[in-house]
């Protein structure tokens, strides 16, 4: 299916090449959560401990990357998930799989605005000015916001403005981020010793702490799904920079917990070190707030390379958020042009050919988020990996389906033993969202971050009522079949005329 082909049928344009979408999976998976985190990593789960985590979830994405490549290179479309689950278990499935995965996608985005704000804040500290509320004992005032509400309308207007320019910009960024990275990382092996790697472990509770956080970090390897429709490389090479992609982000992430565990035990500074934020402490300043921050002035001995590493987190904060709102906006375009949102989040950019409509959405939810405040940085996050583990299930039961179903269906990519990889799937995602139920000793926390999730539910409900009260112009399960699955479809094309 070509250029003109996708444009005049509604779709979207083939533009990027391997290394643009090699760049946007890469680039979201490492964006800002280990400058905050890295410490708590090692501190929590010990060295080994946190390695030994990393790699497990790398390994476990390994494996449902390997079953979004086989779905990708079947049913090359814009937000992929939701063309799976309707192949596999029909339109209920396929629009809670779809609404599901968009809470993972935007919870990320909407978090990314509230770090913005932190960073700058650390950069530049932003005088308190226009107090609005407190949120779990976080002022929050309107000057603090602003940057993060910026930043949003921002990545908003870049989004609609192509994907071409996205992919581009978000090169650009991890090239910085990746130098940053790097700085700290040979700092840690330079300076550091290991000696303060100990303890290897620590406990259970420790480790199921950094479990959970796991899935939220390493999302965004399905982002090449999403895009897919605006893939031009062949095919079956899906899976091979899918796959690269998983592989670089586990690389990076044990990378970053070794280096930040040899720079200083238990991957935080002596007390010489932990005083008053701006008292100055062998000739430099502590940058407040920013474990990775600190770690490096500490290690370096310069308060220069704590900002450093604001700077590079501050183009992971953009590379992260550029790369959700981007997933979120095609998994929500497809809902929308298939009838299972309202015709809003189905608009195409007339001039652009992006999914403009879907994109607003994702940047209003973007420009409301820093008014939460700092503090629900880690409700989001736990969120967003909740989201993630249930989508995979979902994938990885309609991957079942279609292949019992459909053994002669076209794949330019097969899985050698797909359906023992499939099965293992559903009891690893199964096994993790047990982790997060009620029952759990390290489940989600009430009210916070189960009040996320049923304020979607219930967002997602609304708009149901207000497609159903709108209902003319709603396409028949025929039509719509062919609107999720475009050329793909089984059923009959749409008639001239038909609502798209």
């Amino acid at each position: 299916m070509n250029n003109k082909m996708n444009n005049k049928n509604g779709g979207l344009r083939r533009v990027l090449g391997r290394v643009e979408i090699f760049s946007l999976a890469f680039g979201t998976m490492i964006g800002w959560g280990w400058i905050m985190l890295a410490g708590a990593w090692v501190r929590s789960a010990g060295t080994v401990g946190a390695i030994l985590i990393f790699v497990a979830a790398a390994a476990l994405c390994l494996m449902f990357g390997l079953i979004y490549a086989e779905l990708s290179a079947a049913f090359p479309l814009a937000g992929g998930e939701l063309a799976f689950s309707y192949r596999g278990m029909g339109y209920a499935g396929s629009w809670i799989t779809g609404w599901i995965i968009s809470l993972a996608y935007i919870s990320i985005a909407a978090w990314e605005g509230i770090a913005l704000s932190a960073a700058l804040n650390y950069l530049f500290p932003i005088h308190d000015a226009a107090y609005l509320w407190s949120v779990a004992g976080f002022d929050i005032y309107l000057s603090w916001s602003a940057a993060g509400m910026a930043g949003a309308v921002l990545l908003t207007v870049i989004n609609i403005m192509g994907v071409k320019q996205v992919a581009v910009f978000q090169m650009f960024l991890i090239l910085l981020l990746l130098i940053a990275g790097i700085i700290y990382v040979l700092g840690g092996f330079a300076f550091g010793t290991f000696e303060n790697t100990a303890p290897a472990f620590t406990d259970l509770t420790g480790a199921g702490t950094v479990l959970l956080m796991t899935p939220a970090m390493y999302i965004g390897f399905d982002m090449i799904a999403k895009s897919a429709e605006e893939v031009n490389i062949p095919l079956k090479n899906i899976a091979g920079t899918m796959i690269l992609s998983i592989t670089a982000a586990g690389v990076w992430y044990v990378l970053i917990i070794l280096g930040t565990a040899m720079a200083a035990p238990g991957g935080v500074p002596g007390d010489e070190f932990v005083q008053a934020p701006g008292v100055p402490v062998d000739g430099f300043v502590q940058t407040p707030g920013v474990p990775v921050a600190v770690l490096a002035a500490f290690i370096y001995k310069s308060d220069i390379f704590g900002k450093l590493m604001i700077c590079g987190g501050i183009c992971g904060i953009i590379t992260s958020w550029n790369g959700f709102m981007f997933g979120a906006s095609r998994i929500l375009f497809a809902m929308g042009r298939s009838g299972m949102l309202p015709r809003l989040f189905g608009i195409v950019h007339p001039r652009y050919q992006t999914p403009a409509g879907a994109i607003a959405f994702v940047g209003l939810i973007c420009f409301v988020s820093p008014l939460i405040g700092e503090h629900s940085l880690i409700w989001f996050v736990n969120v967003a990996a909740f989201a993630a583990m249930l989508t995979y299930l979902l994938i990885s039961v309609s991957y079942i389906r279609i292949r019992k179903k459909e053994p002669d269906l076209r794949r330019h990519y097969r899985i050698k033993r797909g359906m023992l990889v499939g099965t293992a799937s559903i009891l690893a995602s199964a096994f993790f969202l047990i982790c997060y139920a009620p029952f759990s000793p390290i489940s989600l926390k009430w009210p916070e971050e189960w009040t996320i999730i049923c304020v979607w539910a219930l967002i997602g409900g609304l708009l149901i009522l207000i497609k159903k009260l709108r209902s003319a112009g709603t396409p028949s399960p025929e039509q719509r079949e062919r609107l999720i699955l475009g050329e793909y479809a089984r059923e009959t094309p749409i008639p001239p005329g038909s609502p798209r």
